[in-house]
């Protein structure tokens, strides 16, 4: 089974590259006022041009995944409906959602609208991914946290997709369920404005060492465990950077495309 290829797309120029350089779909959040996502900061795309974006990726034989992946307060209900009927209007392929209030708004509002478990809403047993599958969930990406064995037993045991991330950043937090930026840097990563306070640099009194970042984990790149996760039964992998560059979706997206395609060949 070859699985999906899913890039970023913070921006315009990001998508087009990844629809040149071999992406199987995109996936990107709506810009202001109605960034109720995790990559608030990204330029991302307007709402007025949602369906545009969607008649032009399956085109060219993209999909295309709208991100949803925040906590919402009571009183943006009104706007969050919005975004979930202009979604089904335009085409799109699923919504990757982290609130489960916003689960049922979408099953009750649209309920052909596929559904995809964002990794913020940590799902990390077979248990936790059937429950979701019973809400309406069609997909459960993945915490990174999980190990391959842990992979393949859920695999067994459900049968909805699974989607992994492959490359990009880590958070030092379970998959950003992260309360150090709100409390640090006054900005909550749960409705998409982390402060990274762990990127910042950090000294230890007891040795007087210099500034470090002491608390940054290094971004990571599974391209070798490919083979592995694909013999896991995984459907689809993502690569994180919705705040990157084009030059980066471009490069990063092609060199997955090929191993991808070496692999599963």
């Amino acid at each position: 089974m070859k699985p999906e290829l899913l890039s970023p797309a913070g921006s315009e120029e990001c998508l087009h590259a990844a629809v040149e350089n071999g992406a199987d779909a995109v996936y990107f959040g709506l810009a202001d006022p109605y960034h109720y996502h995790a990559r608030s900061r990204a330029e991302n795309i307007k709402l007025e041009k949602l369906a545009d974006t969607m008649a032009f990726l399956h085109r060219c034989g993209l999909k295309g995944y709208l991100t949803l992946n925040t906590l919402i307060y009571a009183g943006e209900l009104s706007r969050i409906e919005q975004i979930l009927t202009e979604s089904a209007l335009s085409g799109i392929d699923a919504v990757i959602v982290q609130d489960l209030g916003v689960v049922k708004l979408a099953r009750r509002l649209v309920p052909d609208l596929p559904l995809h478990a964002s990794t913020q809403m940590s799902l990390t047993s077979a248990a936790g991914i059937n429950a979701a599958a019973g809400l309406g969930i069609c997909r459960a990406v993945l915490p990174r946290e999980l190990p391959l064995a842990q992979i393949g037993k859920i695999r067994g045991q459900t049968t909805i997709e699974l989607e992994c991330f492959v490359h990009g950043s880590l958070c030092i937090s379970y998959s950003g369920q992260c309360f150090a930026s709100l409390g640090l840097g006054g900005r909550s990563a749960n409705r998409g404005c982390c402060a990274q306070p762990c990127r910042l640099p950090y000294s230890v009194r007891q040795t007087g060492s210099p500034p470090q970042a002491l608390l940054s984990p290094l971004d990571f790149a599974a391209l070798p465990l490919l083979p592995e996760l694909i013999k896991a039964g995984i459907n689809a992998v993502k690569i994180e950077g919705r705040l990157k560059p084009p030059e980066y979706v471009a490069e990063v997206t092609r060199i997955y495309r090929e191993a991808i395609d070496a692999v599963s060949d």
